[in-house]
């Protein structure tokens, strides 16, 4: 599975102390984020991760035409709802884009755990005849 992860500047140590306690179930899958993100994860994890751009330098539209064409099949973003800043990947952009291609997406620890959970027992198996156009 591709598993898409993105975070705010805010949440970046939220989004690592989730990658260490997930790392077992994350290591069994394809990790891409924009490039900050994915740095920090792949130190403190030592996981692969595909990495895009900054997401103030366009990582969040590559992370996004990835999301529409139908390849990333899970995505966890989290985000700080309180301070919104036009250089911070666009949520409502990413979110739409989830939901316009059938794709779970989580912007809170609590929904995260869920999927990655969901993901580890294989609930999500469902997405593979998606991306593969097999539905």
């Amino acid at each position: 599975m591709n598993i898409g992860i993105i975070a705010h500047n805010s949440k970046r140590t939220l989004i690592e102390d989730f990658c260490i306690a997930y790392k077992g179930i994350l290591s069994r899958h394809d990790i891409y984020a924009t490039g900050t993100t994915g740095r920090r994860i792949e130190e403190v994890t030592s996981l692969r991760v595909h990495k895009f751009l900054p997401g103030s330098l366009g990582g969040d539209k590559q992370f996004t035409e990835m999301i529409e064409r139908g390849a990333m099949d899970m995505v966890i973003f989290f985000y700080n709802p309180n301070m919104i800043d036009q250089r911070e990947p666009d949520v409502g952009t990413i979110v739409a884009a989830c939901d316009s291609n059938t794709i779970p997406v989580a912007t809170n620890i609590a929904t995260a755990e869920m999927l990655i959970l969901g993901l580890g027992r294989g609930d999500l198996d469902w997405r593979i005849g998606m991306r593969s156009g097999d539905e």
